[in-house]
This record gives C-alpha cells, structure tokens and sequence, in this order.
C-alpha cells in the first residue's frame, strides 16, 4: 500500500483538507492530458501562421509526446527521492513557462522547442500527481474514490481537448490553446504550495543516473519511431532503426537494473503481480482505446461535415460518460472486486468499438457517434479506475513515484504506438481515397482493429491479474497467487 513512510517529511502546519489536495493534484493531471490532444485543431492555423511544413506541423504533437513519454520514469522517480511536492511544482512550473514561450513563438523552431520543454515538465509533474493523491488519502474506500476522480478528471482532459482548441482556435486566436495554460498553471502552483504537503521515500537519496539515461532514451527513442511510422511506414529504414535502438537501449537498462546497488527500477516490482499485470493491461488498453477521439473526431469532420466546434460538442457525451464510469467503479470494486470491475470495463469498451466500427459515410449522430462513443468511454472509466488501484497498491512506499511514472508511461506509450498502428491500417483500407466512403471504410477498420486488441486486454487481465484482491486493489499475498 502507499502510505507515507515514517521518515516522511511533514510540515509542522495542520493538514488541509485532503478534497484541496486531490483537487490540486487532479487540476495538474488535467493540463498535462489537456495539452496530448488541445493542439489538433489549432495545426492549420500554427501552419499558416508560422510557416510551418507538414513535417513540422506533425512535431508540433510528436515533440510534446515524445518529451512526456521518455521522462516520465525518472520524473517518477525523481518524485520519490527529492519530494513529490518539489517535482510537482518543478515540472508546473516548466510547463507554465513553455506554454508561455510557446504562445508567443515567432518562428517554428521556437514552438517546437517550448513544445518539447511542455513535454518534459508534464513528464516531471504527471506521476507527482498520482503519487500526492494515494499519500494523502488512506486506502480503501475514500482511495479509490480519489482514484476515480483522477482518471475521470485525466480522461476529461484527453476528451476536452478538441472542444476547447476549437473555441479558442475560433473564437480568439491559435495562440491561446497555449497561452490558457499560464493562468491556469499560475492558479494551481498557488495552490499547491499552499494546500499539498511534501514527502519523498527514505533512504538513500542518490539517483541511477546510469539507469535514468538509459531508460529516458530508450523510453524517447521508442516514441520517435513509433511516431515516424506514420510518415515513413512500419518497414522504412527511419523507423526500424530507432526501434531497434530503442529496444538495445531498454535491455541495456534492464542490465544495469539487475546491477546497480540503489537502482532507479527495481526489477523485483514486477514480480509483484498486481502491479506488473495491471501495468500491462493499461499498456494494452492504451493500444486499443486511446485512437478513439482521433477518428472520431476524423470521422465527424471529414465524413459528416462538422466544424471544430461541432465534433468537439459532439463528443461531450461520451466525456461525460468516462466520468460517470470513473466515478461508478468505487463502489462497484467493493461488491465484486477491482479484477471483476476492470475485466467488465474493458469489455463494455470493446462492445463500443465494435458498434462504432459499423459506421457509414451517412450515419446519424445518435447512433453513429453519441452512443457508440458513451460506451466505449464509460467501460475505459470503469476499467481505468481499478487498473490504476491495482498498479499503485501492490508496491512498496519508497517506488511510490516510479510506479505512478510507470502506469501514466504505459498509458501513453501504449496510446502512441496503438495510433500508429491504426493509422496504418486505417490507411491501408481507405486505399488513398478520399471521399466520404473511403474515408470511413478506413476509420470503421480502425476500430474493428481497435476491438480486437482490447479483447487481448482482457485476456492478459484474465490470466495474469490474481483473482484474490482486497476491492480496493491490494493483493492479498506478496506474489499475487491466483
């Protein structure tokens, strides 16, 4: 479980309420998950106003995601050794700065510099968020509500993302996709150096810096080709190589793990069943559902002729139901149990992907978007609440940091190569067409592809997460005995 060590830092202040403390660590969580998709619908207007290329335009996403997903560990751990508070306010604070560099860039390269550094403070401050969260709430019931909120409030993020870029994008200027964050980020670092208390893990402060280098390039390395695959292609020489020097870099950090005296992973985590399980369920997950707002998005705008706007108020539905389905699953893991409540989560998601991937180039909104989607985000906020509760209840309090860096680098590692990868076959099956019918034969394979990889979810959850967990996601045993 994830109490605070005794050696724990406390401030000698009473305790705030702890609602202030998961609203402080929530807000940050939604301005990172904000910033994955806030952009989309600005791109044209950054092209036309910077002079971008179409390459450069694609680096405008793949420089944010690439930072976030290869730093993440070490932000983690980071969290763990220096204080989660100290990382919390270090990583806002970059963040809030390269908002700002970024809304005032002059030049291309200047965006894409301030993107790259937004990346990099969401990677310091996103596991922070998860780790304040489960240390100042005791486990058990007001837990996994905590929880709940968090990954209502994270896929909240994910899924106002479009809507609010198209208001700003329409309403005042592209410049203020970015520029939002520095207010918001200003209010929240006031109010988390007030409300949240520092801790950090005993024992030895000293960092892997070793293991840090490699697993922050490996981790990078594999989100760069796994983004050039949509330029290049799966079998071009620009996205094998840095796969394969990727997965070199990886074993070279599983190397120097299984050696190093204070190690920045320790391997012995993943034996802890729970948490490597869970882990690989999110990683699998993230494969099938994360592509979702993108093609539908796609689908409402270049199929049935939505504005910006339009697709992003279409999707409010199904934002609303990740949250209804967040906010059910507490209580639903105290009845039948966090296994049990992710297993039905993820399937109700696969039954969504399926009804979506019947779409036509003349669907109606009801079926063809509003429903389908409420139910593929309903069953993600269902099975994203426990899977989180399982992955952070299993370890140990000191890899409190790493294991919160760890879910949010399996969600979005797995987010970025399942968009590849339906991409790819979203491609493949629209033949270069680009009308209504072709475009759609294309995104409705995208999600029969989608399917099929969260029916894998479900069987790695199935026969790897042990059946005997409390409800609140804590094994058991030490091992995870099925």
């Amino acid at each position: 479980m994830l109490e605070a060590p005794a050696d724990t830092a406390i401030a000698r202040t009473a305790a705030p309420p702890t609602w202030l403390v998961v609203a402080a660590a929530c807000a940050g969580q939604f301005l990172v998950v904000l910033d994955v998709s806030v952009v989309n619908v600005a791109l044209p207007s950054m092209r036309a106003d910077l002079g971008l290329s179409a390459t450069g335009l694609q680096w405008v996403v793949n420089a944010y995601s690439i930072a976030f997903a290869g730093f993440m560990l070490l932000g983690g751990r980071a969290g763990d050794l220096f204080g989660r508070k100290r990382m919390f306010l270090v990583g806002l604070g970059l963040f809030t700065l390269a908002s700002l560099a970024g809304g005032l860039a002059q030049e291309g390269w200047q965006l894409l510099a301030a993107r790259a550094v937004q990346g990099l403070g969401a990677a310091v401050l996103a596991p922070s968020t998860l780790t304040i969260l489960t240390s100042a709430v005791p486990e058990g019931p007001a837990r996994a509500r905590a929880i709940a909120t968090w990954t209502a409030v994270g896929a909240g993020g994910g899924a106002a993302g479009g809507l609010v870029g198209g208001v700003l994008t329409e309403g005042l200027d592209w410049r203020w996709v970015l520029l939002i964050n520095v207010p918001l980020g200003a209010l929240v670092l006031v109010a988390a150096a007030r409300w949240i208390r520092e801790s950090r893990a005993g024992g030895e402060r000293r960092l892997d810096l070793p293991g840090a280098l490699l697993v922050t390039a490996g981790t990078a390395t594999l989100a760069y080709g796994v983004v050039q695959t949509e330029a290049e292609g799966w079998g071009a020489a620009a996205t094998l190589v840095p796969l394969g020097a990727a997965l070199a870099l990886i074993a070279a950090f599983l190397v120097v793990e299984a050696r190093t005296r204070v190690p920045l992973m320790p391997l012995g985590l993943f034996r802890v069943r729970p948490v490597a399980a869970a882990n690989a369920t999110m990683f699998v997950c993230g494969m099938g559902s994360f592509a979702m707002w993108f093609f539908m998005t796609l689908y409402a705008q270049n199929v049935l002729g939505y504005t910006p706007v339009e697709s992003g108020i279409a999707l409010v539905p199904s934002s609303l139901a990740v949250v209804a389905g967040s906010k059910i699953a507490p209580s639903l893991m105290r009845r039948v149990g966090a296994r049990n409540v992710a297993m039905a989560g993820v399937l109700i998601t696969a039954a969504g992907f399926a009804w979506q991937s019947t779409m036509t180039a003349h669907g109606q909104y009801v079926t063809a978007i509003m429903l389908p989607g409420m139910a593929m985000m309903a069953g993600a906020g269902l099975a994203m609440t426990p899977l989180a509760s399982l992955a952070t209840s299993g370890a140990a309090p000191g890899d409190a940091g790493l294991v919160s860096g760890l879910v949010n680098t399996s969600r979005t590692l797995g987010g970025s190569l399942g968009l590849a990868i339906l991409s790819t076959v979203a491609a493949s099956r629209s033949a270069g067409g680009a009308g209504p019918e072709d475009l759609t034969r294309g995104y409705a394979a995208a999600f029969q592809w989608g399917t099929g990889i969260l029916l894998v979810a479900a069987l790695v959850l199935l026969t790897w997460m042990p059946r005997k967990s409390s409800p609140w996601g804590s094994p058991r045993t030490e091992s995870g005995g099925a």
